[in-house]
């Protein structure tokens, strides 16, 4: 049917003259363009809402006393925070009323590039769930690491071109733009019109203005009232993250008026598996904003229709004729839980349940771990004098602390020192088979035997470990690599606990309450080799992201984040 069709029987069924395919009977319509709740039943036919009444329907489902509200729309996410494959994360969240997602797939594409951005993009394929996508800027996201990948200018230009596409994803290189570097103007002269993400901690004044002048419309890195409040009268969006490891939406949300709320969207940017299943996902986002006193209508409107202008995508995000007939149906507005799910007007979810047929998966593309040999005189360190630099970590964050301490030496060599709760620490490069080995001390896991290693390492996504010993730190690396990625758990060299992430390294093609189980299993073995962290995988995997103060640790060696350079672990080498 050409588009001149379409229009034509679409407007014969919005006249009554034709049956529908679905009427929606019995509920009341949160309408977000006219800011109310009004009964009235829905008509939708071939995927778009027609009108609020029909003279005929093929299909008509009773949803009394209920609300209909438009799909929720999360604006930023890494979908591979997840841990499962795009269909898989689908299976998921479409249940809890997400039908659409701003990716930024850059994780993946730190380990395969264009091809892991095409991975994702052909994995949205015939999924029940609308995912565009903003192309990452910053692979690799430093220079300080080896990373799988590059995405420069020139591997950009073909992308952009690709369907689903639809702008340049966070611009975390605030120095890049502030100070012209010419690759990261390059980016942003290469998306054109497009919109461009922003990612910008702390940035205040001037810069912030230099900044917003590249054409950079949005932040989802607001920690505190008063830099959301600078962004916002400077003239970005407000992405309300409420993720795994930040949670900022209650700091936030006090800034929100129903003079400004049109400023304001939900973003999850990284949200693991045990949260979206246990909390839920742009859904426990809503309970919480009208928990906190926000008014329903405004927080659906952050749940839906904003993020839907602010990325032009004008056929969602509200519940009028011609929009697509994406619906989540809510049991009210004080507690709101989702009870159906429409996506172009089918039925793809109810009570929780995912009804949809589901895709093949794509099939992954190749092998990602490629290791020089190892043994364990990779993971010796030949000691010095004075004290050494240790990461310290701080629970519950992101950030650490970089801690003089003296290590315990045997035989001129640290070693582990469970006491002193200052463990050996290696980042191995695993995309090109450099032979990278990484050393360092951690303080702050309390193992007292074993190890634990992940290929999940922000941003290149190296096998990062930690271990009592190096042995078990080499039997730790050994499983991961056979496993050709993952999480694991040893203890006397033998593997208590694993869960594979074959793709990339950093996704499985199981279900997310599976990969979930996994990370639990693996999160209990670890305590039971004495970690007192609640998530030490998680806390591994930023222990290499050397763009977080202070101390961090990358397969090229130790950086102290501060003054951004690689510096000696011992302090007298300095």
């Amino acid at each position: 049917m050409g588009q001149m069709e379409e229009y034509e029987e679409l407007i014969a069924a919005a006249r009554c003259e034709i049956e529908v395919d679905l009427l929606l009977l019995g509920g009341s319509v949160a309408n977000l363009i006219s800011g109310e709740v009004r009964r009235s039943d829905v008509a939708v036919h071939k995927g778009r809402i027609v009108g609020f009444e029909c003279s005929s329907a093929s299909q008509i489902i009773s949803l009394e006393d209920q609300i209909l509200a438009p799909g929720f729309i999360d604006g930023h996410v890494h979908i591979e925070s997840s841990m499962v494959t795009v269909p898989e994360y689908a299976r998921a969240v479409v249940p809890q009323g997400t039908t659409t997602v701003i990716a930024d797939p850059h994780e993946i594409a730190n380990v395969w590039g264009e091809e892991g951005v095409r991975y994702i993009l052909q994995s949205s394929r015939n999924v029940p769930l609308n995912v565009f996508v903003m192309l990452p800027s910053c692979v690799p996201a430093t220079d300080m690491e080896t990373a799988g990948a590059a995405l420069g200018p020139d591997a950009l230009v073909g992308l952009f071109e690709e369907e689903g596409v639809i702008g340049l994803a966070e611009v975390m290189n605030c120095p890049g733009v502030i100070f012209r570097d010419p690759q990261i103007m390059k980016k942003i002269q290469l998306a054109g019109g497009r919109l461009k993400d922003g990612h910008a901690p702390g940035l205040s004044g001037p810069d912030l203005s230099a900044y917003i002048c590249a054409g950079i419309r949005s932040d989802h890195e607001c920690t505190t009232l008063a830099e959301a409040e600078e962004k916002l009268f400077s003239g970005m969006f407000i992405m309300l993250r409420e993720g795994s490891a930040a949670r900022n939406l209650s700091d936030l949300l006090p800034l929100v008026t129903l003079k400004n709320s049109r400023q304001f969207l939900f973003v999850s940017d990284d949200r693991h598996p045990a949260d979206i299943l246990r909390e839920g996902h742009i859904d426990f986002m809503l309970r919480k904003a009208i928990n906190e006193g926000l008014d329903p209508i405004v927080a659906l409107q952050i749940s839906s229709l904003n993020a839907a202008r602010y990325f032009g995508l004008a056929d969602l995000g509200a519940i009028a004729p011609g929009y697509r007939a994406d619906i989540a149906v809510l049991d009210g507005l004080d507690e709101p839980r989702v009870t159906h799910v429409f996506k172009d007007g089918r039925l793809v979810a109810r009570d929780g349940d995912f009804l949809a047929p589901m895709n093949r998966p794509v099939k992954a593309m190749h092998k990602s771990i490629h290791l020089a040999a190892l043994s364990r005189r990779s993971f010796e360190i030949v000691a010095q004098k004075g004290p050494a630099r240790t990461i310290g970590i701080v629970p519950g964050q992101i950030i650490t602390r970089s801690l003089p301490l003296f290590p315990l030496i045997r035989e001129g060599k640290v070693v582990s020192d469970t006491d002193q709760d200052i463990l050996k620490l290696a980042v191995v490069e695993r995309h090109r088979a450099t032979g990278n080995v990484g050393l360092g001390l951690v303080q702050g896991f309390r193992l007292v035997r074993g190890a634990l290693a992940t290929s999940v390492a922000h941003d290149s996504h190296n096998i990062v470990v930690v271990g009592t010993g190096d042995e078990e730190m080499l039997a730790a690396v050994s499983a991961v690599t056979e496993m050709d990625g993952g999480l694991v758990a040893v203890e006397d060299g033998e593997v208590l606990a694993s869960l594979p992430l074959p793709v990339a390294g950093l996704l499985s093609e199981s279900h997310m309450q599976e990969v979930a189980e996994g990370i639990a299993e693996c999160i209990d073995a670890a305590h039971k080799l004495g970690c007192t962290l609640e998530d030490p995988f998680m806390t591994l995997s930023f222990l290499s992201l050397p763009v977080i103060p202070e101390l961090k640790l990358t397969d090229r060696g130790l950086v102290d984040v501060r003054v951004f350079r690689f510096v000696p672990l011992f302090l007298e080498e300095s």
